[in-house]
């Protein structure tokens, strides 16, 4: 009986969850009709792209868009630059972010947090004009080493204040019973702190590699012609004498596909790391 009257909803109840659903579908389609129509762009010839009223289903698949972006010769190039600042920079994060953010949740430093939460939401163009200046000065402009960096102003403050707001809701009665059993506290952190922040350190790696691999400022003025990463080469595709939608849609989703991949693979550990810290803290 009790499960029957749970299964029956109420003519509010459905009028709400009819409601939720029309609000997610109008905010989310925008977002799925401009990532269907970029694919469409990429396996269709320039005639029907340029073709009016548009062809959103082609009759023949033009798969050369993609084979010709692959076979660039600095594709594989600027693929492997993306790899390096993007994996450089969200190690380095992880390395630096995770202790810091125990530190200051275990300290309850409040103010600390809040300079934190500043560094977050301050526009990365903020930084970019002083840290240009002194990698001009240094003689790094043009390598990898000033992207790497300049990228830990985007990587550090997220990871930073995932792993505050997930290392507070921690429960701390296992800390303290290895404290009492004489363990240091960073054998604490490394032994007991880690192993259970393990989801929160997975959802602030996903954010910070997104972020990092999607980063175009910072690519464009600080990276050389060889040392560029793939959100400025699609960039670069763009000419003023002629502009073919076909390979440049085709670029811009294999730029996507490995961050949406890494997404699409590591949702479970997102969910579970976006709500096992308010789960054990309750």
């Amino acid at each position: 009986m009790d499960r029957n009257r749970e299964r029956r909803m109420t003519p509010r109840q459905i009028i709400r969850r009819i409601g939720l659903w029309l609000c997610v579908f109008v905010i989310v389609s925008p977002a799925i009709l401009f990532f269907l129509w970029m694919i469409s762009l990429s396996l269709k010839f320039e005639v029907d792209n340029a073709a009016y009223p548009p062809v959103f289903f082609p009759e023949r698949i033009a798969w050369k868009n993609y084979a010709d972006v692959l076979a660039s010769n600095r594709f594989l190039t600027y693929f492997v630059n993306s790899l390096i600042v993007t994996g450089s920079a969200t190690a380095l994060a992880l390395l630096v972010g995770v202790p810091a953010g125990y530190g200051i949740a275990r300290m309850a430093a409040h103010k600390s947090a809040i300079v934190i939460l500043i560094a977050r939401i301050t526009p990365g163009l903020s930084y970019l004009i002083p840290l240009f200046l002194l990698f001009q000065w240094l003689g790094l402009l043009g390598t990898l080493v000033p992207q790497i960096i300049i990228h830990l102003v985007v990587t550090v403050p997220i990871v930073i204040w995932i792993m505050i707001g997930y290392f507070e809701t921690t429960p701390m009665e296992l800390e303290e019973a290895a404290l009492i059993d004489g363990a240091g506290r960073w054998q604490v952190f490394r032994h007991v702190a880690l192993p259970i922040a393990r989801p929160g350190i997975a959802v602030a790696f996903i954010l910070a590699v997104i972020f990092s691999w999607n980063n175009f400022v910072f690519g464009i003025v600080l990276a050389g012609r060889e040392t560029r990463t793939l959100p400025v080469a699609v960039y670069n595709m763009i000419s003023f004498d002629q502009l073919s939608w076909g390979p440049l849609a085709a670029a811009a989703l294999i730029v996507t596909l490995p961050v949406l991949l890494l997404t699409v693979l590591a949702q479970r550990q997102i969910v579970a790391g976006l709500t096992a810290g308010a789960v054990k803290g309750g």
